[in-house]
């Protein structure tokens, strides 16, 4: 074979492993968002998928296992649905009524989830009372006035 052909092939083969590479190391990339209601309609199409899913915790719920690492808790919808969640990992900090948990991984049995990651939001903890009636022009004055004093 000729020097080009033979770089040629090598160039294809190590692209080919690069992009191989990246895909198998983002499994996250190639999953699938799903609202809770659409989840429990068609776990049976998505158990060998990985799943993004939203959920309202459900405090009452919570068993935390501290010698197995182990976190059981249910989550749901505004529409009432309701799915039993198992996370082998740690707790996240802000675990607690009205937090909204974002899971990843794949549902195994009726109405049950297993999580490889758990992450919580809750807007609500971090915007203020007061922003409603938040007036910008009145921060920019303050601003200004603290600037002239230095």
């Amino acid at each position: 074979m000729k020097k080009n052909t033979i770089i040629m092939i090598g160039g294809f083969i190590i692209a080919a492993s690069i992009v191989f590479l990246l895909m198998a190391a983002t499994p996250g990339s190639s999953g699938v968002e799903l609202t809770l209601k659409e989840l429990l309609a068609t776990q049976e199409h998505h158990k060998d998928d990985f799943v993004t899913v939203e959920g309202l915790l459900i405090e009452d719920s919570i068993k935390w296992d501290a010698k197995k690492i182990e976190l059981k808790f249910d989550v749901k919808d505004n529409d009432g649905n309701l799915m039993h969640v198992i996370h082998h990992g740690t707790k996240p900090d802000n675990f607690s009524e009205g937090v909204i948990t974002i899971l990843q991984g794949a549902p195994t049995k009726k109405n049950t989830f297993a999580a490889e990651t758990v992450k919580t939001r809750c807007p609500s903890k971090y915007e203020g009372k007061d922003m409603k009636e938040y007036d910008p022009e009145t921060h920019k004055d303050k601003l200004n006035q603290t600037l002239k004093e230095k």
